[in-house]
């Protein structure tokens, strides 16, 4: 096996860690704002503007962790 076959598998090795990583930080997300829309659902709110008021909450949660990540 030359250099640049061994450098190749070197960097499929480090491309495919890369990957896991990044679908496992994924699933992470994704799960934990399913648990909050999952809290949503369980509370029941009385009304429109009760879950209206909910749902801008879990919005805002959004919008400062997408905030937060762009500072990074």
């Amino acid at each position: 096996m030359g250099d640049a076959d061994k450098q190749a598998a070197f960097m499929k090795e480090i491309q495919a860690r890369f990957d896991k990583k990044l679908r496992e930080q994924e699933i992470s997300v994704v799960e934990y704002w399913k648990l909050q829309l999952d809290k949503l659902i369980t509370m029941r709110p009385e009304g429109i503007a009760s879950l209206q008021l909910q749902m801008k909450r879990i919005s805002d949660m959004m919008a400062n962790r997408i905030k937060m990540l762009k500072k990074e």
